[in-house]
């Protein structure tokens, strides 16, 4: 079948072998799979991924073809032997990207042997299949998976009702951790990019104030948000400086550049929780006294529970995470490595559909 194929460091058109379903798995058609900047860093960090991710989903070979893709929406073709074939062909699907193969379980997207959305069909687990609500568009459909990143990220934070969040990245990450933010009442939330396109999205998503860190700091904006929030307004007072206290905070970074952590230490607050949600491929470092000083906490995440991605799709289906605004571009299969270069530019795109099935 035909499929975007990252091969010798770069992505390329090319034919890779028919995926075939084994037992209690389903043959599916890709109608739409949206580029993950995970892709990206893949591509781009191919060996030190290889490295890093302690054999995750199966592991890859630099050498080997990858096929990748993991935010699909697709259409149910065909079902292996000893299925339950509760899902009529034709059916429009989402699904978690995770394959049971015992003794283990395989990413589609990030396997050699089941290549992902970027092609024109994959294998999948038919218990994992969710079938995509009636008048939900197939593009927004395929946004489940990266709002789920959001979604379970915001969980993870432990939001106390009068919280003050700063998001700081507004990639598609930090858009769907605001959207997400939204979702949970969260208010005022506070979002920094340098780029003007994102703060832009990011206002549309929902985000209450937006900040270019190239002219305001965003932990000084912090600052002032909670001094008037709330949460600010009950807290104590400091008997030494008459001031009040300021809550801890909680900071989410969805940049996944080296550096970026040691800033927010620098301006997070005693007692700041960090959600780190971006995925940084390089070696990084820390200066771990400011956070013994502050005594500060760092909760890393990783994707979401089979719960969460199957609310994620409720509650895009019923309105209550926006996707519109996230979707810039829309290309074939021989699109993809433009598609790539373009997504680097933060003012040309925010989120790229891949549909095979276009010329």
């Amino acid at each position: 079948m035909r499929a975007a194929v990252m091969r010798n460091g770069a992505i390329e058109v090319g034919e890779v072998p028919e995926p075939v379903p084994g037992p209690g798995e389903v043959l599916v058609r890709t109608l739409a799979c949206g580029i993950c900047g995970s892709d990206l860093h893949v591509l781009q960090h191919t060996h030190r991924f290889a490295a890093d991710s302690g054999g995750v989903g199966g592991g890859i070979d630099p050498g080997r073809d990858l096929v990748m893709g993991h935010e699909f929406c697709a259409e149910v073709l065909d079902y292996g032997p000893g299925s339950g074939r509760r899902l009529a062909p034709g059916t429009r699907v989402c699904s978690m990207p995770v394959l049971f193969r015992p003794p283990q379980a395989l990413s589609v997207g990030y396997s050699h042997d089941f290549p992902g959305g970027y092609g024109e069909r994959m294998v999948l687990s038919e218990a994992l299949l969710l079938p995509v609500p009636d008048g939900l568009s197939t593009e927004h459909a395929a946004l489940t998976e990266p709002m789920a990143v959001g979604l379970h990220a915001v969980r993870k934070a432990g939001l106390a009702p009068d919280d003050v969040p700063l998001v700081i990245g507004c990639g598609p990450v930090g858009l769907a951790v605001i959207a997400a933010l939204k979702l949970a009442g969260a208010a005022p939330v506070i979002a920094a990019d340098f780029s003007p396109a994102r703060r832009r999205l990011a206002e549309r998503i929902g985000a209450d104030i937006v900040i270019d860190p190239a002219a305001h700091s965003p932990y000084d904006s912090w600052r002032d948000a909670a001094r008037a929030s709330s949460q600010g307004l009950r807290a104590a007072v400091n008997p030494l400086s008459g001031e009040r206290v300021l809550p801890p905070g909680v900071f989410f970074e969805c940049v996944g550049v080296p550096g970026v952590i040691d800033q927010m230490m620098v301006g997070a607050e005693r007692g700041c929780r960090f959600v780190i949600v971006g995925v940084c491929m390089e070696q990084d470092s820390i200066r771990p006294l400011l956070a013994v000083s502050k005594e500060l906490n760092l909760q890393f995440v990783l994707a979401y529970t089979a719960e969460e991605f199957a609310e994620t799709l409720g509650h895009i289906a019923a309105g209550r995470l926006p996707v519109e605004p996230l979707i810039t571009g829309k290309v074939g299969v021989a699109g993809v490595a433009g598609a790539f270069a373009d997504l680097r530019n933060p003012e040309r795109h925010a989120k790229i559909l891949v549909e095979p099935w276009h010329a």
